[in-house]
């Protein structure tokens, strides 16, 4: 694609530009109720999802959503519905103008179809209600909130420089959602609508930093009995010196090996998302600008006191599993060297054997052939002896007895000539074929 510059641009960079404002802050207007849900649903489920608000569209007769679409807004009967697909979980948020009888009495939730929130793809993780009342109309004394909070959990501050009270307990209300009180001072549509998204993405990554809580305490005693397992096989491991011990142990430490990896393979994706779940919630209560209200924690206080430990854990049992990981391996290759070194040692001895064993047959291999010169140079010589003794009795040799006598030398030499010309060709022979 070409610029109107004449520049070639980069065929990412629309897509790029659009994500910049692919999911931008709502306006909201105060008094508001806004219900959100969290669903777990993993990497996949994305057509589930869209399938299902395609059939709330229908019902309403509304335009559905595309099929590869990651986010969708519907407006209609007094309510507004947002669905957000994210990597491993989806959000359904619902925005209803108006004020209650009371906070909390008419949540925004009860204006989706009854029979339409069964059937929402994955199962649920987080849910909250939030409501936006203008200060006039809320008493927001500590007796006061004790109404719509448990007291010995609350938790409230001044936001966005003062334009807004934030009230939680961070407790499940009878229906399993979870409180928040905004009241408003002096917000403006755009402050209403970030600090509303500031809240709910809090609860939503919180949610999801604290999935790999669970998992972290269920693997720390997995983890300890490893460690000791592994303890115990470095302690044979300076005192076995038997070769076929030293390879029995090899393969307990890498059995071991094995398993660490399993576990690491089953927990490096969670743990890595806590840490970066955790990294967001921080982050989203930095943007709060919290001022502190006397007598109450504030929202970071709260969290830093209840969240901190739960991350602290998971990367505590991570680092665990990394460092015995790391010491199976060492343990592995120290081992590994021992028995390479053994076997060595071994196959020197073998190739030591193998060369006496060489040089001995070569010994009987050279007196093979000197006997075999001696046995051939016998009957050769005995052949010629007849032949010397039948020319003397014809008298064309002088002394038969004397010929075959000279003959010895010349026999024995050309047999021993003849024989080493024979392994000469043999040996030639074998090393042209190698």
């Amino acid at each position: 694609m070409v610029s109107k510059t004449g520049i070639t641009t980069h065929t990412l960079r629309e897509t790029l530009l659009r994500e910049a404002h692919a999911r931008p802050f709502e306006s909201l207007s105060t008094p508001l109720r806004v219900s959100h849900l969290v669903m777990h649903t993993g990497t996949s489920g994305r057509s589930a999802e869209v399938a299902h608000m395609a059939s709330l569209c229908e019902r309403l007769q509304i335009d559905p959503p595309d099929a590869e679409a990651g986010h969708f807004t519907l407006e209609a009967r007094g309510f507004r519905l947002r669905w957000e697909r994210h990597t491993e979980f989806s959000t359904y948020t619902v925005f209803v103008d108006g004020a209650e009888p009371a906070p909390f009495d008419d949540p925004a939730i009860s204006s989706l179809p009854s029979q339409w929130l069964p059937g929402l793809p994955g199962e649920l993780l987080a849910a909250m209600h939030v409501t936006l009342a203008d200060a006039a109309s809320v008493d927001t004394d500590i007796d006061s909130l004790g109404q719509y909070f448990q007291p010995d959990s609350l938790a409230g501050s001044d936001c966005s420089g003062g334009a807004a009270s934030v009230w939680t307990d961070f407790m499940a209300d009878s229906d399993g959602f979870l409180r928040f009180l905004v009241v408003d001072k002096s917000l403006n549509a755009m402050q209403a609508g970030r600090l509303v998204q500031r809240l709910l993405e809090l609860e939503t990554y919180r949610f999801m930093a604290l999935l790999g809580f669970p998992l972290a305490r269920q693997l720390s005693s997995d983890i300890t009995e490893m460690e000791t397992q592994l303890g115990t096989l470095m302690d044979e491991l300076s005192t076995v010196s038997d070769l076929s011990d030293e390879r029995e142990l090899l393969t307990s430490l890498s059995d071991l090996s094995a398993r660490v990896e399993r576990l690491m393979a089953r927990t490096n994706f969670r743990f890595s998302a806590t840490e970066a779940y955790g990294t967001l919630v921080r982050r989203r209560l930095r943007v709060l600008r919290e001022q502190r209200i006397e007598g109450v924690s504030t929202l970071d206080e709260f969290m830093e006191r209840r969240l901190a430990p739960a991350l602290d854990t998971c990367v505590y049992i991570g680092d665990r599993l990394e460092r015995i990981s790391k010491r199976v391996s060492r343990g592995a290759n120290l081992l590994r060297t021992r028995v390479d070194v053994a076997l060595e040692a071994q196959n020197g001895d073998l190739l030591d054997s193998m060369n006496r064993r060489a040089r001995l047959q070569l010994r009987l291999q050279e007196t093979v052939e000197g006997l075999s010169v001696v046995i051939l140079s016998y009957y050769t010589v005995s052949l010629i002896a007849y032949a010397f003794d039948g020319l003397d009795r014809g008298g064309i040799v002088p002394n038969g007895d004397i010929a075959t006598a000279l003959s010895i030398p010349v026999v024995i030499a050309s047999v021993a000539i003849g024989i080493r010309r024979v392994r000469g060709r043999i040996l030639r022979d074998d090393a042209d074929r190698v």
